[in-house]
């Protein structure tokens, strides 16, 4: 039955928003290749707003959520972000899962005014007035993850495989010169893109698995996104790969992705999250079952961008409620300094830059499709532009000291960021 209500309550979004006050954008792919990772995203925006609202609402008022479909089709994104904003009137829109997704959006955003809260891991080299980036930079995941593959694993030649958009291709960019500086040659570093959807990757896992034979441990860092995931890890299985032969560790995958797999055979394989599913602390054992409860599925899974998610609106609501209105600009003045309990049992902090303080935990995958949790930091600093590239090197972003989000610190002056990439 609450599948049920749930399905109805989408089918009826559009419909009921225009009686609200307070409509919040919910704008995710629930069809296409990337619906295997968003619908979730969807859903667990609509519990957070029916907890809110069983609270007491929002200023007094009732948040009614706007839900659109992405399509996992980029132009769809910017032309649904539109709708929103100038149709739909939405104070707030919680948005997208690609880094493509997000590019295309943004013009639309900056142009219009509106304020987006961005849940995913991505690659950084940006920073934007209109959007809050909840998800990990390359510092809270893709670098912590090369220093566990260098330090604890002894991995010597790297595989970076990626699907073929703006997230992997910039974000192996980082990781080759990061190799590169710590010692790791030219020639042990094999980079390798697929589009989305790719099926066949029988050629590149022997081509990976190669990489070995002259006896260097090889490791294989994965920005693969979407269901491509699923063919990828059934072709490891099928060559007989495992964690002990050649470890990988994902950016992309976790308990959603993995609930679709045969995980037996994938035990030891990683992946690096600023959350999983089995922290154990109180606050992650109130959502899990909140989550079950709405969802009426307790085999249902949650995951790191769902995290991110609950600590944007958590953000979001408090910032409205400190402004005494819903207003973009004030909202956003609300919003810096601001902390809330994330899961793992920290706090997150809104930073300068957009970007929040997270905790980097690096997972082994279980048999049971779970993550055991092998390593965690402290909470890290997000970084919007890295160190490890010359160019971003000397840039910093710092919206209500600098009013800039691509500061050169050498020549002083406020660069202004191209968003339409």
């Amino acid at each position: 039955m609450k599948k049920l209500l749930l399905a109805s309550a989408c089918a009826a979004m559009s419909v009921t928003a225009a009686q609200a006050d307070i409509k919040v954008g919910v704008l995710h792919s629930t069809t296409g290749t990337m619906a295997i990772s968003e619908t979730t995203l969807r859903d667990v925006m609509l519990m957070l707003i029916e907890q809110q609202n069983a609270a007491g609402g929002l200023l007094g008022e009732q948040l009614v959520p706007v839900v659109v479909d992405g399509a996992s089709d980029w132009p769809t994104f910017a032309e649904r972000t539109r709708e929103l904003l100038t149709v739909e009137e939405v104070d707030v829109i919680f948005c997208c899962w690609t880094s493509t997704s997000r590019k295309a959006i943004l013009p639309v955003v900056e142009e219009l005014g509106g304020i987006v809260f961005y849940p995913v891991q991505y690659e950084g080299e940006e920073s934007s007035l209109n959007v809050f980036y909840t998800g990990a930079a390359p510092n809270q995941q893709a670098i912590p993850a090369v220093d566990y593959f260098l330090e604890e694993l002894g991995v010597e030649s790297f595989a970076l495989l990626g699907t073929d958009y703006v997230y992997p291709r910039t974000t192996n960019r980082i990781l080759e010169q990061y190799l590169l500086d710590a010692g790791i040659p030219q020639e042990n570093i094999f980079v390798n893109y697929t589009p989305f959807g790719h099926s066949d990757w029988s050629s590149i896992v022997a081509d990976v698995v190669a990489l070995g034979e002259t006896g260097a441990q090889v490791g294989v860092i994965s920005t693969i996104n979407g269901d491509a995931n699923v063919g990828f890890y059934n072709e490891l299985i099928a060559q007989g790969v495992t964690a002990d032969d050649i470890p990988v560790v994902a950016f992309s995958v976790g308990e959603e992705e993995l609930s679709g797999l045969d995980t037996e055979p994938l035990v030891g394989h990683l992946a690096a999250w600023n959350y999983f599913m089995s922290a154990d602390t109180p606050e992650n054992e109130a959502f899990i079952a909140a989550w079950h409860e709405f969802t009426g599925d307790d085999t249902r899974v949650t995951n790191d961008p769902m995290e991110a998610h609950y600590i944007g609106f958590q953000m979001w609501v408090a910032a409205v409620e400190a402004a005494g209105t819903t207003e973009p600009d004030a909202v956003r003045a609300a919003m810096y300094g601001l902390q809330v309990p994330n899961l793992t049992g920290g706090m997150a902090e809104m930073l300068p830059n957009h970007h929040l303080t997270k905790p980097v935990l690096i997972g082994e995958i279980r048999a049971d499709g779970q993550f055991d949790i092998i390593s965690q930091t402290d909470p890290v600093p997000g970084d919007a532009w890295t160190d490890f590239l010359p160019e971003s090197s000397v840039l910093v972003s710092n919206w209500p000291g600098l009013g800039c989000g691509m500061y050169n610190t050498e020549t002083e002056t406020c660069v202004q960021l191209q968003s339409n990439y």
